[in-house]
């Protein structure tokens, strides 16, 4: 009974800590990856982001996936989408509402988080000249590794933070709404 309590607790714990955010998983895209749908509800804007969650499956972030120096899909088959219903700012970047794209400049030291006007298409070609605009983003270590990409906000008092993972990387950028 004392492992079943614990278990509940735990349990209870991982619930409050997640507080306003649901992950759906809606399938596997055209091409294999499995997608996810993540919808947060912060400082009264609800924000989804939809993407392919691709393994590295060996690979190497910066060299066979994600290359450093090009634009990146941010995820696998169809383009990654991020949709809000209240402005959003990214850095500098003023993001109104609606539905975007994301795409990422990967680099050894620093990324760029691309946000697209372009919506509805395959990963790639990445669409030239469709750029709401480009923001940095700074280039740590995940808590533990991510064989899978994985696209998160972390909410705190401090602020809030758009995190990619994926292997021993993470590209963060910090983000208002309203």
């Amino acid at each position: 009974m004392h492992l079943f309590t614990t278990a509940a607790v735990v349990l209870a714990m991982a619930v409050t800590t997640v507080g306003d955010q649901k992950t759906t998983q809606t399938g596997p895209g055209a091409a294999g990856s499995p997608h996810v749908r993540t919808d947060w509800t912060i400082d009264g804007a609800a924000i989804s982001i939809e993407y392919g969650r691709p393994f590295l499956k060996g690979r190497t972030v910066g060299k066979e996936v994600a290359p450093f120096g090009s634009e990146w899909r941010t995820g696998a088959d169809e383009a990654t989408t991020i949709k809000t219903d209240k402005p959003l700012k990214f850095g500098t970047l003023a993001v109104p509402a609606g539905t975007y794209t994301i795409y990422t400049l990967p680099g050894e030291k620093q990324w760029q988080l691309i946000v697209s006007k372009a919506t509805g298409q395959w990963g790639i070609p990445y669409p030239a000249g469709k750029d709401l605009g480009r923001v940095p983003m700074t280039v740590g270590k995940p808590g533990a590794p991510a064989e899978q990409l994985t696209i998160s906000i972390q909410d705190t008092p401090g602020g809030r933070t758009l995190h990619v993972d994926w292997g021993t990387t993470r590209a963060s950028v910090p983000f208002t709404v309203g």
